[in-house]
């Protein structure tokens, strides 16, 4: 087996508080306090912000015992593989020079994940620890992407927005919607309840893991996560809802650490919203728009 070495870009990693709006004083949630344990967590869970692969030598690997490719055509796929709880595993897809790594979850019989950076070819490769940050390559493949409507890759069911027809949450934003007819009228009505009923996870945010994973019914019913867990239920409530909703990662003028908020398809185009901010503005008494203005986010990744 040929050794890849991966490193995650951490350097922005900074002790940081949450801030609010300089301008109208607005804040989030009172006494959110970020340490610097937790700026490295996010920056690194699932997606890690940056990563340099050294590949030597590609390894040929039949694909039918451990990549599921049945959903491409809904630009999705599913990894089926036994992952050892002692060793880390990680899924990487590459197109182009733009690539997404995932740690896979130990005891899991399938995790699916998107193919969102648009048609063409994506090399999967499946990967294992070995000592500290060398790791071998166990399985890869190539898989081509044709897709008539890109918004559909923003419906499925991921490992960060993971859903399904029987989820909770599910449930919910149908009870939600039941009498809603538009589009945005649904949105608008699973919004005003998340930010209503939704609270920020201070203690969650204070010892958060690296491998940390949101789970949209756990959030739903313990009624307090941070911001990934925020975009996520609002995500597979939508998606649910088959109105495309997109899980983005990066910075916003809001906070000054690594943040998730969400992009919704409606209307005829992709508009963002910030369910964490806010829940935080809507206890505080303060203004906020559902809306946001694009200009204070940059995105670094999307899901």
């Amino acid at each position: 087996m040929q050794l890849h070495t991966i490193t995650a870009n951490l350097s922005k990693g900074r002790d940081a508080k949450l801030k609010g709006l300089p301008k109208d004083g607005s804040q989030l949630p009172k006494g959110v306090t970020f340490m610097r344990k937790l700026f490295l967590a996010i920056a690194a869970f699932v997606l890690f912000a940056s990563i340099n692969v050294s590949v030597a030598q590609a390894s040929e690997a039949n694909a039918s015992a451990w990549l599921n490719t049945s959903n491409l055509d809904n630009g999705v796929v599913s990894i089926q593989y036994a992952v050892n709880a002692k060793v880390k595993t990680k899924l990487m897809i590459v197109k182009g020079q733009t690539n997404y790594t995932y740690n896979l979850t130990s005891g899991k019989t399938a995790e699916s994940f998107p193919l969102q950076l648009g048609n063409g070819e994506y090399t999967i490769s499946l990967l294992e620890n070995t000592t500290g940050n060398k790791y071998k390559l166990i399985n890869k493949e190539t898989v081509t992407l044709s897709l008539k409507d890109s918004n559909s890759v923003y419906l499925n069911s991921i490992q960060n927005i993971d859903w399904t027809s029987s989820s909770s949450a599910v449930a919910k934003a149908k009870e939600l919607t039941k009498n809603k007819k538009t589009d945005a009228e649904k949105v608008k009505a699973v919004y005003d309840y998340i930010i209503t009923n939704i609270n920020y996870d201070n203690q969650l945010a204070a010892n958060l893991s690296v491998d940390y994973l949101p789970n949209i019914d756990r959030t739903l019913k313990s009624k307090k996560d941070i911001c990934y867990g925020y975009a996520s239920l609002f995500a597979g409530m939508l998606r649910s809802l088959d109105i495309p909703t997109k899980l983005v990662m990066g910075q916003s003028t809001y906070v000054d650490v690594y943040h998730a908020w969400n992009e919704v398809y409606m209307g005829g185009k992709w508009v963002l919203i910030d369910t964490t901010v806010d829940a935080g503005l809507n206890k505080g008494n303060k203004k906020f728009e559902l809306i946001k203005d694009a200009a204070k986010y940059t995105a670094a990744k999307q899901y």
